[in-house]
């Protein structure tokens, strides 16, 4: 199955949690933070959105940080992605 992003939404792939803390503790599942870095994996079109045009400036591939909270969550062949609008994303991380 394949997630084709509409307008201007933007389906990302987050990066896993942390499972220790840099003093070496084990996180449980609940202990862990939402991933706020991601990658991108498919872009919508833009174009006509709330009677503004909208232009696609992210690409698939990119590294990005997100709204913390931002995003629908689904999963997808046994693989956890987040839909999220463009405006959502912050910023593109170059490692």
């Amino acid at each position: 199955m394949k997630i084709i992003p509409l307008a201007d939404r933007v389906v990302i792939k987050p990066f896993e949690a942390e499972e220790k803390t840099k003093a070496g503790i084990i996180l449980t599942a609940a202990a862990k933070e939402k991933p706020q870095v991601a990658e991108v994996v498919a872009v919508g079109p833009g174009g006509m959105v709330d009677g503004k045009e909208v232009q696609m400036t992210v690409k698939v591939g990119d590294k990005v940080i997100t709204s913390k909270y931002a995003g629908t969550e689904v999963k997808c062949d046994g693989v956890d992605y987040t839909i999220v609008r463009q405006s959502d994303i912050l910023a593109i991380v170059e490692f």
